[in-house]
């Protein structure tokens, strides 16, 4: 089915129903966006100052996930899959690569990741299958350079903080490097949690950085153990924070109070009321 794009008719795109048309529309749009004939800030963009979209696109993705939300989801996709077809414009305009090339690089990973699949590997389970995707992406570094005696390479250097320590202790737990029981994890986050405590107590300012970096790691790796997603954890936390704080706010406003100027004490009291009301 054709699809004019200098007369587009948005009702007609509801009655087409392949994604490779629609996929192919997607593109001819990008390529006319960055065209002298498209739009100005399109074709001011680059790799560079494309990143900070990327990173929000994929967290207002998560985001629609965690809210259970199908139409948001399919809306946030749609704007996390644009940005890997803007990226893969400006490569084509750079002569470094274009989007068959992402495509074809994303189908070979996948048949050679899934020799269990799409081959002869027999597996049982899913820790089997991990071992063997270990194995073949070591195989994968050995061919491109990239960090190949590392089962940490690839791990993206801007992921958050307690996602980038999850991801490490995870690489580390499939050669068998971890804890066997979580209570010694639980152990091991006192006993950090001490050592913290005597360097602050010491008040070795230098020193104290590292050691709550090490009180973190314990935490993330017990949650890790527990089978606990510690980064909806803690944004679930700061969510309720936030929850009973604006009730605060909204309680004190409503007698007519400057929550602000409130003593310690009479926020304290609005604090335990706002625990009731926002359990």
């Amino acid at each position: 089915m054709d699809f004019d794009l200098n007369l587009p008719d948005l009702k007609k795109l509801d009655g087409i129903k392949s994604p490779d048309i629609l996929f192919t529309i997607l593109l001819d749009i990008m390529r006319t966006l960055r065209s002298p004939q498209g739009c100005i800030w399109d074709r001011e963009q680059d790799h560079k100052t494309l990143k900070k979209s990327l990173i929000e696109e994929a967290y207002e993705t998560i985001e629609a996930i965690e809210d259970g939300d199908p139409s948001s989801l399919a809306e946030e996709l749609g704007d996390l899959m644009l940005q890997t077809v803007f990226h893969s414009q400006i490569a084509d305009e750079n002569g470094n690569f274009d989007m068959s090339d992402v495509l074809r690089g994303i189908i070979k990973k996948l048949l050679r990741r899934h020799p269990h699949v799409f081959g002869d590997r027999d597996v049982s389970c899913s820790d089997e299958i991990l071992a063997n995707w270990e194995d073949i992406k070591k195989k994968e570094r050995r061919g491109n350079n990239k960090d190949k005696d590392s089962i940490f390479s690839g791990i993206p250097r801007t992921l958050p903080s307690l996602h980038f320590a999850y991801e490490v202790q995870n690489r580390a737990s499939r050669l068998g490097f971890d804890w066997d029981d979580p209570e010694d994890v639980y152990k091991k986050i006192l006993e950090e949690l001490e050592e913290l405590k005597q360097e602050i107590d010491k008040k070795d300012r230098k020193s104290a950085p590292g050691e709550m970096g090490d009180l973190l790691f314990s935490i993330v790796n017990y949650s890790r153990h527990l089978g606990i997603d510690i980064e909806k954890s803690l944004k679930d936390t700061s969510r309720k924070f936030i929850g009973r704080f604006k009730f605060m706010e909204e309680t004190a406003g409503a007698k007519g109070l400057d929550f602000k100027k409130l003593s310690l004490e009479e926020k304290d009291k609005l604090w335990e009321k706002s625990k009731k009301h926002l359990p």
